[in-house]
């Protein structure tokens, strides 16, 4: 294995970190200089900001379900996809446990749909 090898990898990683040097560069330069209050606030998706969260600082719990419902079917497609397409090479040993894993999936997706995780008001 020579040096040659490692020269695409290189070069794309120095034109990569050299549009990210120039982007940042160049935004001040060409970026507009006016500046107001509604861009020194927190962004907040359009709602005025409040001190205290509503209900004495509690979180809805529908926000936790969101995210976990996320990682849910996040990680089962990262496990299935592999499983996929190497689905003929695998014995049935790996079919029993994708299909606990589906199973396991299952159970987290009736404990959201259950606790109104689907449902958005």
């Amino acid at each position: 294995m020579n040096g040659y090898s490692y020269a695409p990898l290189l070069f794309f990683l120095a034109l990569g970190g050299g549009f990210a040097a120039f982007s940042v560069a160049i935004g001040p330069i060409t970026g507009r200089r006016r500046y107001n209050r509604a861009k020194a606030d927190a962004y907040e998706c359009g709602i005025q900001p409040s001190p205290h969260a509503e209900g004495g600082g509690r979180v809805p719990i529908k926000y936790y379900l969101t995210a976990m419902l996320f990682i849910i079917f996040d990680i089962e497609s990262v496990f299935l996809f592999p499983f996929a397409v190497a689905f003929d090479r695998m014995g049935l040993f790996a079919l029993v446990e994708m299909v606990l894993f589906i199973i396991t999936v299952f159970v987290a997706y009736a404990y959201v749909w259950r606790r109104g995780g689907l449902e958005w008001d």
